[in-house]
């Protein structure tokens, strides 16, 4: 799909074939204002990314045998109905990404084009209940001693402080208070904020992360850079904040890059494909024959707060979900407590009959049969 973008270069004033309106200064393309109505609404770069992506393969789809790509002014409820139903019965997409396309789309019509696309009758994909995978103390243990240097130190975090993958990649120097023990997550799932724990453990690795973060942030500026992404339009309104310490990056990327959005030079933070396939080899090598992620150290730190007896409350408050019967569900997979069931098997009293401790028979003939 990466280099499908150039075909797609409607205005949004434009009929969907030739011939084209002229003008001196046209509005900008279709994709144009898609990525700058998402960014009215400072949606994160992964949505606008997905966006733009799903928008492009609903347009192709319905591209006819002609090859004429055809406006989404001119398709509405019916080629979007078809587009998921290809999704789910073709495709066998989880419902997860059959709704993100389906929220990429209705963003274009109602925020883009400004149209009522009219009501989606599709073949939706059905949504699984799940339930988390968890990890024992010692399997995390023995995950964790399978990572090394920074990526180890990640693995901590998510672990003892509960933090999304992201949440962690995004930790700046400002979010980390050590006289308090707590870590401040900006910014979470559904742009909200919170305090968790910080596990004394990792005061001094922190540190020492920090004063590797510092090293790489004075090189910069002596190179006349260092200025680092700041949220929203804090850039604008302060200008130098963008150079100083406190809003570093606590696990900064070891080389610079181009910002997307921007193409400004600058050191970006680490890049979160790397943990996630060091923790899948650190759990083959550790053999945990279980798929587990880095989202799996978070579910195990709350599992094993609740099997430690602390307060669904608090748990809840910690992971930041809205609702406690998001938290409900570690409830279902501890092996302990009031609601716990145990099999009937488990409740059989021991065997005192003789026959049954006598060696097992084998029927006459059945077992002189020679093998063919």
């Amino acid at each position: 799909m990466k280099n499908l973008e150039p075909v797609l270069t409607w205005k949004l004033h434009e009929p969907p074939g030739p011939p084209y309106h002229t003008h001196n200064v046209g509005p900008p393309k279709l994709l144009d204002q898609v990525r700058q109505a998402i960014r009215v609404k400072h949606y994160s770069i992964r949505t606008e990314q997905a966006y733009v992506d799903w928008i492009k393969r609903f347009i192709l789809f319905h591209k006819t045998e002609q090859g004429i790509i055809r406006h989404p002014k001119d398709m509405g409820h019916r080629e979007i109905s078809a587009f998921l139903t290809h999704l789910a019965v073709d495709l066998h997409v989880a419902a997860s990404t059959q709704n993100q396309a389906l929220s990429a789309i209705l963003f274009l019509y109602r925020y883009v084009l400004d149209i009522d696309p009219g009501p989606v009758d599709a073949v939706r994909a059905k949504k699984p209940q799940r339930l988390p995978t968890v990890l024992t103390p010692n399997e995390v243990a023995t995950a964790i001693s399978f990572l090394s240097g920074t990526h180890r130190l990640m693995a901590k975090l998510l672990y003892g402080s509960g933090l999304r993958l992201m949440e962690c990649v995004r930790l700046r120097i400002k979010d980390l208070d050590f006289a308090r023990g707590e870590v401040l997550v900006r910014n979470g799932k559904g742009n909200k904020d919170r305090v968790t724990m910080l596990p004394q453990t990792l005061v001094a690795p922190l540190q020492e992360q920090l004063h590797y973060a510092r090293t790489l942030h004075r090189q910069d500026l002596v190179q006349g850079l260092g200025c680092v992404y700041l949220p929203d339009a804090l850039e604008r309104k302060y200008p130098n904040a963008c150079r100083e310490w406190s809003w570093q990056y606590v696990f900064p990327a070891s080389r610079r890059s181009r910002d997307p959005r921007s193409n400004t030079e600058r050191r970006h933070h680490i890049d979160p494909s790397g943990l996630q396939k060091a923790v899948r080899r650190a759990a083959q090598r550790a053999g945990i024959n279980r798929v587990i992620s880095c989202h799996t150290f978070r579910h195990s730190f709350a599992t094993h707060l609740l099997e430690a007896g602390y307060d669904i409350r608090t748990v809840q408050e910690l992971l930041g979900h809205k609702d406690v019967k998001t938290t409900m569900i570690y409830t279902h997979v501890l092996n302990k407590g009031a609601l716990a069931v145990h099999s009937p098997l488990d409740q059989l009293p021991a065997p005192t009959c003789d026959h049954l401790k006598s060696p097992r028979t084998i029927p006459p003939g059945l077992g002189d049969t020679p093998a063919t």
